[in-house]
């Protein structure tokens, strides 16, 4: 019997704050994964190794996580006035399925830093020693990323001792700019889905919650940590190891995308997991941190958990880390309320891994909530570079 021999892919394998995926570059693609459709989604799944019964990712680039399972596309800018397009595609774990309804704010930051390692952005643009301003266009959701991305004679500074909890090592400091995220692009609409800062949101199986819904940074469903009883301290294995919490969680989340007009049907979640995000809060409480660090509730506005495809995240995705700044800076919403109240502007919450300062400019326009941008600083670095290689019959 015949097989087919493997094919090589140019690809570079990239950590972009606390997540890692396999960055492309759309040219280098096969001609068949190219354009959206089948064959892109099949090479994806392979090259992560999904979907995978064993939740291991033993044969692929996968690491068997939401963080970890992560590929992108980068080509030269199809939108004036920017550089490169940004395509990112989430892979599913266990089943044979890319969700390509959101955006990964960490991968945001390696976005940038790749354009300028592949090419994509005029050389006239990147200072022999500086910050490069890469004007990156999020095609998943049609909004524009401002990635500032440091320079050394000429090349992508990437060690440096800027720290992110979540993240082993020191690196190099990248701020992001995500302007206007307002909304998720392609569904439109109000930033609060529902015309209100908080609803009532029926929860088959659990009943009544008051709950944020949000459409900045990635459409998210805030609650409270204590009506599901929890305290917000919560680390990966106090969730994930619990199936009948999993469970709860996800049917919050399908009620929220319900409400928010994601989806029209229960039915519709099983192919939108990326989105929406399912996140609880809670006031500042001393906690222990998953590094063993010690996190004072005097340095903390307040705690956040949230779940990323069904897991409890080991830190905080970034567009989620939008939705929370942006939230918070808006009197009356379940974060802001649990972050004390009153008007700011940047907020520090706490994680599983430690904790994030994310700030967000809100504003009432029209009797309508707005932000014009949410600012944070993230790191990236290249992990490996060369070819993947999958078998020639696999898209």
């Amino acid at each position: 019997m015949a097989h087919a021999p493997q094919v090589k892919i140019p690809a570079t394998y990239i950590r972009g704050g606390t997540s890692k995926g396999v960055f492309f570059r759309l040219q280098d693609l096969p001609a068949a994964c190219q354009v959206p459709g089948e064959a892109r989604d099949k090479l994806f799944l392979r090259v992560i190794g999904s979907p995978d019964p064993y939740a291991a990712h033993i044969d692929g680039m996968g690491g068997a996580t939401s963080s970890t399972s992560k590929c992108v596309i980068l080509s030269k800018a199809s939108q004036p006035d920017h550089d490169v397009d940004y395509l990112y595609g989430q892979i599913s774990i266990d089943k044979p399925f890319v969700d390509w309804s959101g955006n990964c704010g960490n991968l945001s930051t390696a976005a940038g830093a790749f354009a300028i390692h592949a090419g994509l952005v005029d050389p006239a643009r990147i200072p022999q020693n500086g910050t490069a301003v890469v004007r990156i266009w999020q095609a998943n959701i049609g909004k524009t990323i401002i990635a500032h991305v440091p320079v050394t004679n000429g090349q992508v500074q990437e060690t440096g001792d800027f720290e992110l909890d979540g993240v082993t090592f020191p690196a190099a400091e990248i701020v992001l700019e995500f302007m206007d995220p307002s909304d998720d692009g392609d569904e439109g609409g109000s930033m609060f889905p529902t015309g209100n800062l908080v609803d009532d949101l029926e929860v088959p199986g659990i009943g009544m919650l008051k709950a944020t819904m949000i459409t900045a940074g990635i459409p998210t469903v805030f609650v409270n940590a204590k009506d599901i009883g929890y305290t917000g301290t919560e680390l990966r294995e106090h969730i994930n190891s619990d199936a009948e919490a999993l469970k709860r969680f996800e049917a919050i989340r399908v009620a929220g995308a319900l409400r928010m007009g994601l989806i029209k049907t229960p039915e519709e979640a099983a192919t939108r997991q990326h989105t929406p995000k399912i996140a609880f809060v809670a006031p500042p409480t001393t906690y222990t941190a998953s590094s063993g660090k010690t996190i004072e509730a005097v340095d903390v506005d307040l705690l956040v958990r949230a779940l990323s495809m069904g897991k409890l995240h080991h830190a905080m995705m970034g567009t989620c880390a939008v939705a929370i700044g942006t939230a918070a800076a808006i009197p009356g919403t379940l974060v802001n309320q649990a972050a004390g109240g009153g008007e700011r502007e940047a907020v520090r919450f706490g994680h599983p891994s430690g904790t994030l300062r994310v700030g967000a400019q809100a504003a009432q326009v029209n009797g309508q909530w707005t932000v014009t941008k949410a600012i944070m600083s993230r790191s990236a670095r290249i992990l490996m570079e060369g070819w993947v290689r999958v078998p020639g019959d696999t898209f």
